[in-house]
């Protein structure tokens, strides 16, 4: 990985200027990306990816077998590959600050990411976010921060210890603070 001294942070709206093939490219190619969500910093990168997706999980110092939840390209990917009970209305949750626990269609279908029958899936309403979708690829969508501490609202309070193993970092300024709400069979919950 880089080092953070040779990585800058990337205000959100330039990001927007990177061109797109250039975004997609770092994600098909397993780069690790630190990003604004619509709530929180989140760290991730190609879902699919799992040597990525592992090299996030030791960042964090988190349990590998511990589910972490993917930014789905589109809803219609959600459709393909999840259960979506009849009263739950995608449309009302997604994009937005939620993270929808679903059945997945086959129980080992993306393991490395959940090793469970059900997936977390976000779309946050947030243009950098709609920008990493084009790479038509589920995206990591973890919190950034050690298992167990609180999520960072400000790149500056980013410890440099987890900036130097990052490839991209898109700054956006301060955020909510708040986690994605988890809706689990049509109830919400709501995050500390």
């Amino acid at each position: 990985m880089n080092n953070s001294d040779k990585i800058e942070p990337i205000k959100a709206e330039k990001a927007k200027d990177m061109k797109l093939e250039h975004i997609k490219s770092a994600v098909l190619a397993g780069k690790i990306f630190i990003y604004p969500t619509d709530t929180i910093y989140g760290i991730g990168c190609d879902a699919t990816n799992q040597e990525s997706v592992n090299k996030i999980k030791e960042i964090k110092q988190r349990d590998k077998d511990k589910p972490i939840s993917i930014i789905a390209p589109s809803k219609e990917w959600i459709k393909q590959h999840c259960i979506i009970n009849q009263e739950l209305d995608i449309d009302k949750y997604l994009p937005g600050p939620y993270t929808l626990i679903l059945k997945k269609q086959d129980p080992n279908f993306m393991n490395h990411i959940s090793n469970t029958d059900s997936l977390g899936i976000r779309i946050p309403n947030n243009n950098f976010c709609k920008q990493i979708q084009k790479a038509n690829k589920p995206f990591v969508t973890t919190s950034i921060n050690i298992a167990g501490e609180s999520p960072y609202t400000q790149i500056k309070q980013i410890p440099k210890q987890i900036k130097n193993q990052v490839d991209h970092i898109i700054e956006q300024g301060g955020l909510s603070g708040h986690p994605s709400t988890l809706v689990i069979n049509g109830k919400e919950i709501k995050r500390d």
